[in-house]
């Protein structure tokens, strides 16, 4: 039996804001070798805990949210899309009715062509109202709500393949922090939440996506000469037992799990911030979760200095001009785009039924 609803007293820039949590014993995270059972009202604790750090990750950005309603269990699935009605949890990228007056939000416009009003979080009780509607995950956007057409943030996802592990990563990003200081830029890490490894670059905000996307390639492409074991590959057949830098992140409405997001994993685990030296210590992503991270935000916010200066990525663009390689591919709900190559599996490719601009030609 569920328990009486529970306030949350959230603090925020218009004094303390109390959320009413329903449901408030309901287990959202069995327990762990490492963790307890975790309840919903222990998550929305979380979210109001960490608010403040997590406002600079979030705060006036679009936000999807991903929500698990019923808790997260081992073998629940993520809904692949609209039309998929099996799945135990889903993304929402359009605010449900009902929701309290300050829960803001943004009209975004997805690469369809349609628009939506999206969540935008100005203040942390929000993000203890999302928890309090399921969600887990919080997806912002690259962009801030005066102008979602032009990036702020370059966001580069060193995701393991198969054959990898956690530690290739964090010799990745060893690398891509390197690189990123002989280019003059300074870069910001924080774990994925599972195996991979997040580097967020604050930028001036007067690029398109493209442009950033573009960016990301020519940044991977010098980071694949440097370091064998990073590929920018899209087809998974080409990648190998290599960390794929996933340079596609950096369209408009692809999105990372946001810092101090919680994700629907064993354990309860987070998208964790971090120093470098810190990811260097790290031996296991997974001690970094719901019940030990507000002690790790409680020495300092590692990200506390991101807003602090914005970086021209015209270095990074230079690479995507100088290094050979051209136009990659982008994700397959996306329309064709100019010098993309075909949508077709290198190992399925037949030569003659394309032409050279990319086009599929009828036998």
């Amino acid at each position: 039996m569920a328990g009486a609803a529970e306030i949350v007293e959230v603090a925020g820039p218009h004094g303390v804001r109390p959320v009413r949590v329903t449901s408030p014993d309901r287990v959202v995270f069995e327990p762990t070798q490492r963790t307890p059972e975790i309840t919903k009202l222990q998550v929305c604790q979380y979210f109001a805990t960490v608010g403040e750090a997590m406002m600079r990750a979030v705060g006036q950005r679009p936000t999807a949210m991903e929500r698990w309603p019923d808790g997260w269990r081992e073998g629940m699935r993520l809904a692949t899309g609209p039309q998929d009605k099996e799945g135990d949890g889903f993304y929402q990228k359009r605010l449900p009715k009902g929701a309290p007056d300050f829960v803001e939000t943004v009209p975004i416009r997805f690469p369809s062509g349609r628009t939506a009003e999206e969540l935008c979080p100005t203040e942390p009780a929000a993000l203890v109202w999302a928890a309090q509607m399921g969600t887990l995950t919080f997806h912002p956007w690259p962009v801030r709500r005066p102008d979602v057409d032009h990036p702020d943030e370059l966001r580069l996802d060193l995701d393991p393949q198969p054959g990898t592990t956690f530690a290739d990563a964090q010799r990745v990003a060893e690398v891509t922090r390197e690189l990123l200081e002989e280019l003059g830029l300074r870069g910001y890490p924080k774990t994925s939440g599972n195996r991979g490894v997040h580097v967020y670059v604050r930028i001036e905000p007067r690029y398109t996506f493209e442009q950033v996307r573009h960016a990301a390639i020519g940044f991977g492409r010098e980071l694949e000469r440097r370091d064998t074991g990073v590929t920018t590959a899209w087809w998974k057949e080409e990648r190998g037992a290599r960390i794929f830098l996933d340079y596609n992140q950096n369209n408009r409405d692809r999105t990372i799990a946001s810092a101090w997001s919680v994700r629907a994993r064993p354990g309860a685990p987070v998208s964790t911030p971090m120093t470098w030296a810190q990811l260097a210590d790290v031996r296991d992503p997974a001690a970094f979760n719901l019940t030990s991270v507000p002690d790790l935000l409680a020495d300092g916010d590692p990200w506390a200095g991101l807003d602090d200066q914005a970086f021209s990525i015209d270095p990074l663009l230079e690479l995507w001009e100088s290094l050979p390689g051209g136009e990659l591919n982008f994700p397959p709900d996306y329309p064709k785009m100019p010098g993309e190559p075909p949508r077709v599996q290198p190992s399925k490719k037949v030569a003659a039924h394309w032409d050279e601009h990319g086009n599929r030609v009828e036998p």
